[in-house]
């Protein structure tokens, strides 16, 4: 069912009209007011219409093919009703278009239609499911019409945007709007996102699409929208992009560097504890044997502050930053050990698609002080180690976890292994009972945790015991 938009066009235009209106210089009459306004807002429409006219050309309706094998019907065959149906934007007058990666999905051919309706068959030649990109080569005799890349690190909040698509097979649909936020990484899309965000509608078919700046350059490609929610779209940046094609045409796969670490946000809890700010950088809790990080030094507990002079605050800009870079790279980490800053140069190795992911559960309510620590524990033995998989061969297994406890508020559970406790390390149940008994009443406790061979830092607020 098609139903008509009106409030989003008469609100822009009034006010545009508004501004415009203000703008006019004080002394004006009346009447030239109302014309020099006119004026103005002829021009800005102008503006737009001439930009649409630029980029349409460029924009193009991507559908995956079907074979039959039906006598008599063409072997391939468009599926206009697939859900892959999109868009994408030609960016080298030789055919090469840049589209989403779930747009094309699995296929190896899909079809690609032209502004001017002429059909071509594009051969899938690269895509990153990592950051949902996918590049399609067609096969012309003709120059085709491209666009340029703008400098997405340039995109600033409440620029005008435009996005052109084909949203519903209604082929190179023109939606204007601002920038409403940026490096927007929690949407949990891809692995490495960095999304602009904007109210220019975006509807399924948008996806692999330009958005435009006022410049005709593109500073993003269309990808998502969120259900049931009213201008919110995301767009890969510009610049990502770039990265992201070049490699995927010069050597038909991306590499990325590799520290090789496991990694988690500084909550209030964390930075309390390790006396920083949460906005310092990100917690390292787990360094990987005979990796990059291992080899430069990097130790459980260290903050990474900077990569390379540049501030990390969450886990997965840190992640971007250093696959953003070639594997061999020498990059120089600022860290935060002991409360001190020191740099630490890593020459970064390549993230394999099997390589382990530096996750950890997800950030929990602070734990109320009348939380218990609830929690049991005992010597970690051959038979434990084999029954819960566990290849580390010192540590405290978690035996028990209350219901209700400050243990099952942070996500503990039977079968995890902790290996510190307030940064130092514990090896035995009584090494573990002998630490917490030398804990004051209102002091939490920092322990490290490794579960099914991956790390994270939790911290747990004790009560104090029952009589």
């Amino acid at each position: 069912m098609i139903t008509r938009q009106t409030k989003w066009p008469r609100l822009v235009t009034a006010s545009l009209c508004a501004m415009l209106f203000l703008a006019v210089p004080q002394g004006f009459s009346g009447a030239a007011q109302d014309s020099e306004g006119k004026r103005l807002v002829d021009q800005i429409q102008g503006v737009f219409m001439d930009l649409a006219d630029r980029v349409k050309p460029a924009v193009v309706n991507i559908a995956p093919v079907s074979t039959t094998v039906r006598s008599g019907e063409n072997p391939r065959e468009r599926n206009p009703n697939s859900s892959g149906t999109g868009s994408g934007v030609i960016v080298d007058k030789r055919g090469l278009i840049v589209t989403n990666n779930h747009v094309v999905g699995d296929a190896k051919e899909v079809e690609v239609r032209l502004s001017t309706r002429h059909k071509f068959i594009g051969q899938v030649i690269g895509r990153d499911p990592d950051t949902d990109l996918a590049i399609v080569q067609v096969a012309t005799d003709h120059d085709l019409p491209t666009v340029p890349f703008g400098d997405s690190s340039k995109v600033r909040v409440g620029q005008w945007v435009l996005a052109v698509g084909n949203p519903f097979a209604l082929d190179r649909t023109v939606t204007l709007g601002v920038v409403s936020g940026l490096e927007r990484d929690a949407v949990r899309l891809s692995r490495y996102e960095a999304f602009i965000q904007t109210d220019a509608s975006i509807n399924p078919g948008n996806s692999g699409g330009p958005l435009f700046n006022v410049n005709g350059e593109v500073i993003g490609i269309n990808t998502a929208i969120i259900n049931f929610a009213q201008g919110i779209g995301f767009a890969i940046p510009s610049n990502m992009v770039l990265q992201v094609v070049d490699q995927l045409r010069s050597r038909g796969k991306v590499m990325r560097g590799w520290l090789g670490v496991g990694i988690q946000e500084v909550t209030a809890e964390l930075a309390s504890k390790f006396g920083i700010k949460e906005s310092d950088g990100v917690l390292v809790n787990d360094v990987f044997d005979n990796e990059p990080a291992f080899r430069a030094g990097l130790h459980p507990g260290d903050i990474i502050a900077k990569v390379n002079g540049h501030s990390i605050e969450t886990p997965s800009g840190l992640s971007r930053a250093v696959a953003g870079l070639l594997p061999g790279a020498k990059v120089e980490l600022e860290i935060i050990r002991n409360g001190e800053r020191r740099l630490l140069p890593v020459d970064l190795g390549e993230r394999k698609e099997d390589a382990v992911m530096a996750s950890i559960p997800a950030p929990q309510a602070p734990v109320l002080p009348e939380l218990k620590l609830g929690l049991n524990v005992q010597d970690l033995t051959p038979e434990l180690a084999e029954k819960f998989k566990i290849k580390d061969k010192k540590g405290v297994l978690v035996s028990k976890v209350e219901s209700g406890s400050a243990a099952q508020e942070q996500g503990l559970r039977e079968g995890d292994l902790i290996k510190e406790f307030n940064r130092q390390p514990v090896n035995s149940a009584d090494e573990f009972k002998s630490a917490l008994a030398q804990i004051k009443k209102g002091d939490s406790v920092l322990l490290r945790v490794m579960r099914e061979n991956r790390a994270f830092y939790s911290v747990l607020l004790p009560k104090e015991k029952e009589k």
